[in-house]
């Protein structure tokens, strides 16, 4: 177990918004969409109260933080490094907090294209140590655990379906996560066995929740492949610009953006073509399949999505873009 040095990233506000609405006078709380993970793997919105600003941590309790090695597999300026932060996990904790991160990175690097680039992987496990075990409001509403990074469920919602929404405090995640040698992309675990896990600039799931590490996956196509969602609620017909993310086009043909893959079979079972409803809308939009990671947990990511993750990737590694010298003679 190695002691980490101290480095503090810039303060963010906590970034989960597809857009806020701020009422006339400010006599309402501004609200955000977020998304829903489901037990069945579907995936909703929903329209929750914005976050309260976060504050940053300690530093003494920063500066008593470890990092530990889970895969180094060599120097950072040439591997993707993937940080994992806990929270609600006391001293006492920490083994199954390390069983949980073990867990997760198994289950992540098993799905394509994690697996094939695996070796170009740093896995960092920053032991964060709450003084109380457990997150917010689980196993219900109201309960209220002492802990290092603010998890907690309902993010603040009061409908029903954000009782799943597992959110952390980015500012302070973001903190620990610095403390690694490097940190391409942080996931934040709660511990909890309620599933549960949300999105935005850190990644959180239930630690000890099976099946929460879907949601992680999910994640990981926005923030590292910058794909779009492919499910379409819960808007109706979409008649703006031809969307930025690779994945999803107004294009009916999918020419446009996937011409060369049409027809293709895919990973996730389809056959790559334009399958209308995506990016929240049921009309106007389009996906290359019918159903992958993007739209619906446990899929694969469909041929677009996973060439997009390995673009990201080989923008990360240096060495992948390395052209090789042929055979001498």
């Amino acid at each position: 177990m190695r002691r980490s040095r101290l480095v503090l990233p810039a303060l963010t506000v906590s970034a989960l918004a597809l857009f806020a609405q701020v009422p006339a006078g400010g006599a309402a709380p501004a609200m955000e969409w977020r998304e829903v993970f489901h037990e069945d793997g579907s995936i909703t919105q929903a329209l929750t109260p914005r976050a309260p600003k976060e504050r940053s941590s300690d530093l003494r309790t920063l500066a008593a933080t470890d990092v530990v090695g889970v895969q180094v597999t060599g120097d950072s300026a040439d591997r993707f490094d993937l940080v994992f932060v806990g929270d609600g996990y006391t001293e006492a904790d920490l083994e199954t907090y390390t069983a949980n991160v073990l867990s997760k990175w198994t289950e992540l690097s098993a799905v394509e294209p994690f697996a094939s680039y695996k070796d170009y992987f740093n896995v960092w496990q920053v032991n964060v140590v709450s003084p109380e075990s457990g997150v917010d409001n689980d196993p219900a509403r109201g309960v209220e655990k002492n802990t290092a990074l603010d998890m907690g469920f309902w993010c603040q919602g009061r409908d029903a379906n954000t009782e799943r929404l597992l959110c952390v405090n980015e500012t302070k995640a973001k903190q620990f996560a610095a403390l690694a040698p490097a940190a391409d992309q942080v996931i934040a675990l709660g511990n909890t066995a309620k599933y549960g896990g949300a999105g935005g600039s850190v990644a959180t799931a239930a630690g000890s929740n099976a099946q929460a590490g879907q949601i992680a996956i999910h994640e990981l196509g926005h923030s590292i492949g910058g794909l779009a969602d492919e499910y379409d609620y819960p808007y109706g017909t979409y008649t703006g610009t031809e969307p930025r993310e690779i994945n999803v086009t107004k294009d009916p043909t999918g020419a446009l953006k996937w011409a060369s893959y049409l027809g293709q079979p895919s990973p996730d079972g389809g056959v790559i073509g334009a399958v209308e409803g995506a990016r929240y809308y049921k009309n106007g939009l389009y996906r290359p399949t019918a159903n992958s990671i993007m739209r619906t947990l446990g899929k694969e990511f469909n041929s677009i999505g996973r060439d997009a993750m390995v673009r990201a990737f080989k923008a990360k590694i240096p060495s992948l873009n390395t052209p090789v010298a042929p055979p001498a003679g």
